[in-house]
Formats: C-alpha cells, structure tokens, sequence
C-alpha cells in the first residue's frame, strides 16, 4: 500500500487550458472509455471537499475502461491556483480549464441540462450518451454504482492502462 501510494505521489499532475472545441470532443466522448467528468473551482467549498474522493476513484477504475476528467470552473488567469490545488491533491487524472473565461459557454457546452451550480459531474459512456448526472456533491457510493453499472464487476484490464 505504501509503495503504491509513493508512485501515485510522483505522477505528474497538468492542467491544460481547452478551447469550445476541444471541451466539446470531451463530452462527446468519441473514446472506448466510460469518461467521469466533473467541473470544480478552487472558490467551491462542495468541490475541494468531494476532490479526494474523486482522486480517490480515479485511482480505483483507472486500470479499466475509465477515465476522469477534471474541469476548472475557475477564470484563466486564475489557472496558477487551481494547478497548485490540483498538486496538493495528487491529481494525475486529465485535468482541464476552459481558456473562454466565459462561465456560461462553458455550461452550455459541457451539458444544457446543467444550471451552473458547482460542483458538476456526469458519467459520459463512449458516443456521448450521458448515464449519470450530479448537481452539488456527488454521493460517491451513487457514482461508483454507476460506474461499476457501466463497467461491469469483473476487472479486466486494458492495454496500456494502469493496474
């Protein structure tokens, strides 16, 4: 347990900047992934207090069809904070921030059926059909039913992924 949680301590966490499209093709999801995204700010309270179990369930499904992505609802020029949370909490999954600063393009292009309450999450199986939504908090024995709803019970690794 020790020496796993020293390797996950010296993956490199990055937060990449994302324009309309790129963040579209995100909730597209044209991968052969099941794709948890979740929209956070490091002004959100619900969102800092609900991000290690976010972590914490990246670091469980990752071997598999899975993948989180993370998106900063903070304004670009507030990118060097929300790094240096991400930092603090080990966050090696993909990790975005939308460079529009414009909070409502971002709403409307990550779900129409979102109101704008942060944090945001929602399960998006490959080809876009989303399967789970949360407004506020998650409740994470809700999400990993879902995931694991999607994903089966057995684990089956995935070439290249992490064991």
């Amino acid at each position: 347990m020790a020496e796993g949680l020293k390797r996950w301590a010296q993956e490199e966490v990055a937060l990449a900047t994302v324009d309309a499209a790129a963040l579209r093709e995100v909730v597209q999801n044209a991968s052969s992934k099941l794709r948890l995204v979740n929209a956070w700010a490091t002004w959100c309270g619900p969102c800092l207090t609900e991000f290690p179990e976010l972590v914490a369930i990246n670091r469980m499904y990752r071997g598999r069809a899975f993948e989180v992505v993370t998106l900063s609802a903070d304004a670009p020029e507030k990118r060097d904070a929300a790094l240096a949370f991400l930092q603090s909490q080990q966050a090696s999954m993909r990790n975005l921030i939308f460079g529009a600063g414009d909070p409502y393009a971002m709403i409307e292009l990550v779900d129409p059926r979102w109101q704008g309450a942060l944090p945001y999450t929602m399960l998006v199986a490959p080809g876009g059909k989303v399967i789970y939504r949360s407004q506020g908090a998650f409740e994470p024995l809700r999400l990993k039913r879902a995931i694991v709803g999607w994903l089966g019970r057995y684990y089956h690794s995935v070439p290249g992924g992490t064991p």
